[in-house]
């Protein structure tokens, strides 16, 4: 996998933790979810310019979708990978919001329906979470698998979606 080209970078308090959103000036190259201690992730080599439009524009759009007016995001991306899981992350924007798919869902999607080990393989190493919204795959049966920042926050981040839009006059069934 090639590494991810980081000129700037910029920290975004998130009701989850740290984020830390990486830039090559023209698109979104990464964002790196808060380490299972809460520290920051940050990248090497990246010169911090919290002022980059690309940046910016990121930190504006994850204000939003937390807010919850945000369902999905519109920004350049650029995660460097290989072309299997460029393919995998380009299909997880298809995902709706606040929906869940498995990963054979998934490989049966961009057509490998026999590879939903790599499809979860690839998702794992997804470098732009909650923007290319891999929290949305989970495991055959609805159970939680995997997630770069730790199944509680996989969780959170479910139970944001799903409670966004929700009528607050409407009783839940239950």
């Amino acid at each position: 996998m090639s590494q991810i080209v980081a000129s700037w970078y910029g920290r975004y308090r998130s009701p989850i933790g740290e984020l830390v959103l990486i830039s090559d000036g023209e698109a979104l190259t990464g964002l790196n979810l808060p380490a299972t201690d809460g520290s920051a992730r940050l990248p090497t080599g990246a010169g911090s310019r919290c002022d980059e439009a690309v940046v910016r524009e990121a930190v504006d759009q994850l204000e939003a979708y937390f807010a919850g007016d945000r369902l999905e995001f519109d920004l350049a991306l650029r995660p460097a990978g290989t072309l299997f899981q460029r393919t995998v992350w380009e299909s997880l924007l298809s995902i709706p919001f606040g929906e869940t798919i498995s990963y054979a869902e998934q490989a049966r999607r961009i057509g490998r329906p026999g590879a939903s080990r790599a499809v979860g393989a690839a998702n794992g190493r997804n470098p732009i979470a909650i923007v290319l919204p891999c929290h949305r795959v989970i495991g055959a049966g609805g159970t939680l698998t995997g997630y770069g920042g730790g199944l509680p926050m996989k969780q959170w981040l479910l139970d944001h979606e799903s409670s966004v839009g929700l009528d607050p006059t409407t009783e839940l069934a239950g």
